[in-house]
């Protein structure tokens, strides 16, 4: 089983998010906090907490992973994870059992 890291960015990642970027022809997104996810350690991707701006390892399944930095970011910029409201109990009334009927 793999272990999965989900955590800001650090000034020592910069290498490591270069390649990143190398990798998925594209440069670090410029400016703003990043969130990376690590598999076993290493970085497959990273993603700008103030627009969602992503770089991947095309090489990676790394789907899911931007899915959860895209939550990750959501609470960080105070929105919350969605959550699907219960509907509304409509048409429900206590019911009385009179004994003998």
């Amino acid at each position: 089983m793999s272990e999965v890291t989900i955590r800001p960015a650090f000034p020592d990642d910069s290498a490591a998010l270069e390649r990143l970027a190398a990798l998925d022809s594209s440069t670090v997104p410029d400016g703003g906090a990043l969130l990376i996810a690590g598999v076993d350690g290493v970085i497959v991707a990273a993603l700008r907490i103030e627009d969602d701006s992503t770089i991947a390892d095309p090489f990676h399944p790394t789907a899911e992973l931007v899915a959860l930095l895209a939550v990750r970011a959501r609470q960080l910029r105070g929105g919350g994870a969605r959550r699907r409201r219960a509907a509304p109990r409509r048409g429900w009334a206590r019911r009385t059992v009179t004994a003998g009927r």
